[in-house]
């Protein structure tokens, strides 16, 4: 028999929606181990092999300019173009971390196993992103110890070497994002790597002066994102910068946060997550 009690009781709430549960951190770490584990498992080809990449780029352009005055006044040629190696190295790696990552759940059909566990879109774009930047980081690190032996890297300002090198991994590891849930192909991304990604940093300063360019492309390089982000990471060892560390810095931030957003829309929409 029903009781006064039991009329008078108010009906349980229902739960709430996913978007306020909080944030789901046991989810979001398993992504992020996930995408640690997948370029780890391969290591002679995520890590060592940028290694060799860079000590080939040592040896083409020290030898080849060997006597040649040194590019920036009381720097050696080698120390400085290390630099300039060591973020490109961070810069491809970081990106196709990302991309290939997802592009291969795309093209074999387990895009599901991203979107349907209980994952936010913001800790999914966490999660692919982090990983990216852990590898970008990691082959940074081991290209650095590596170059060590054949260029004399001082360290004169380390902020500047964490903020842009961290900046550049998760720049990168957000546009490879993008460029993966475009992509509905491998070619795709070949074309970003090849047409984009690559071009943009050879022509960043990686291994030259930007002021010593001719005009129209001294002014043009100073549009290219990847010249703030090399520019800023070499001040950190050398103490010179190509161009404004202050444009550096707000322009790395603002770019990880459009790039964020955007990546944020593809996946709170859905957009072309299916091939």
């Amino acid at each position: 028999m029903q009781t006064m009690k039991d009329v008078d009781a108010p009906a349980p709430a229902p739960p709430l929606p996913r978007a306020y549960n909080g944030a789901n951190w046991e989810g979001l770490r398993t992504l992020y181990v996930r995408e640690v584990r997948r370029f780890w498992k391969v290591g002679m080809q995520t890590l060592a092999a940028p290694v060799v990449t860079a000590l080939l780029y040592m040896l083409v352009f020290v030898v080849a300019v060997r006597g040649a005055q040194p590019p920036v006044e009381g720097v050696a040629f080698a120390t400085f173009v290390a630099p300039g190696l060591i973020m490109m190295q961070i810069l491809g790696n970081a990106f196709a971390n990302s991309s290939a990552s997802l592009l291969q759940a795309k093209m074999g059909g387990l895009i599901g196993d991203f979107i349907t566990p209980p994952l936010s879109p913001a800790e999914q774009v966490a999660g692919f992103t982090l990983g990216a930047a852990t590898r970008g980081i990691a082959v940074g690190v081991v290209t650095l110890i590596a170059i060590l032996p054949f260029a004399r890297l001082p360290l004169v300002h380390l902020w500047a070497v964490v903020y842009f090198g961290v900046g550049a991994s998760v720049v990168m590891g957000l546009l490879g994002l993008m460029a993966a849930i475009w992509s509905v192909k491998f070619d795709h991304i070949a074309a970003v790597s090849n047409f984009i990604v690559m071009p943009m940093t050879f022509l960043s300063g990686t291994f030259y002066l930007v002021s010593q360019l001719p005009e129209p492309f001294r002014t043009a390089s100073k549009f290219n994102p990847f010249f703030y982000l090399i520019a800023g990471f070499r001040y950190g060892f050398i103490g010179h910068a190509d161009g404004s560390l202050v444009v550096g810095v707000i322009s790395t931030a603002v770019l990880t946060v459009l790039l964020a957003l955007v990546c944020l829309w593809m996946f709170a929409t859905g957009y072309r997550m299916k091939t």
